[in-house]
C-alpha cells in the first residue's frame, strides 16, 4: 500500500539517505551541514515542506517544495527534489508525490507547480511529460 504524508522526526536517517542518493544522481557531494540545515527546515515547515512517501510503511521516497511570490498572478509551488529509491521505481511513488505537491498547491491557491530535471535524465522525463507540460525553459545559472 502507498501513502503519502508529512515526514516525522523518526524519518530522518532514511531521509538523508534517499536525500543523499539524490544528491550523487546529480554529482553533488554536499557537506553534512547541507542536510542538518534542510532538515531543520523540514521540521519547521514554514518556508521549505516535504512530504514522504511511504510503500507497506517503508519510507521509499520523498519530495521538497516551497511556495513563493509570482510577479504575475497567485504565488506558484517550486517542487525542488523529487527522489524514489530504486527498488521502489515503477510503483507509482514519484506520481503520487507529484499529486500530493500539486494538492498543496490548490489549497493554497497557487497558480502552478513548477519543476526542473536535467535533460538527461530520460527515466523521470517519461513520467513528467505524462503529469506535466514542458513549456521549453532554458535554466540559467550564475554561482556565487
Amino acid at each position: 500500500m502507498l501513502t503519502i504524508e508529512k515526514l516525522t522526526a523518526d524519518d530522518r536517517e532514511v531521509w538523508e539517505a534517499l536525500f543523499r542518493a539524490y544528491m550523487a544522481f546529480y554529482r553533488r557531494d554536499e557537506p553534512q551541514a547541507t542536510y542538518d540545515r534542510s532538515w531543520a527546515g523540514i521540521r519547521e515547515d514554514t518556508a521549505i515542506h516535504a512530504l514522504g512517501a511511504r510503500l507497506d510503511g517503508e519510507l521509499v521516497g520523498i519530495t521538497h517544495f516551497l511556495v513563493h511570490a509570482n510577479t504575475s498572478g497567485p504565488d506558484v509551488c517550486y517542487l525542488q527534489d523529487l527522489f524514489t529509491a530504486p527498488e521502489a521505481r515503477g510503483r507509482g511513488v514519484a506520481r503520487a508525490l507529484i499529486e500530493a505537491v500539486a494538492e498543496f498547491a490548490r489549497e493554497r491557491d497557487c497558480l502552478r507547480v513548477y519543476w526542473m530535471t536535467h535533460e538527461t535524465n530520460a527515466t523521470a522525463r517519461l513520467l513528467y511529460d505524462k503529469v506535466a507540460d514542458n513549456r521549453g525553459f532554458i535554466r540559467y545559472q550564475i554561482e556565487l
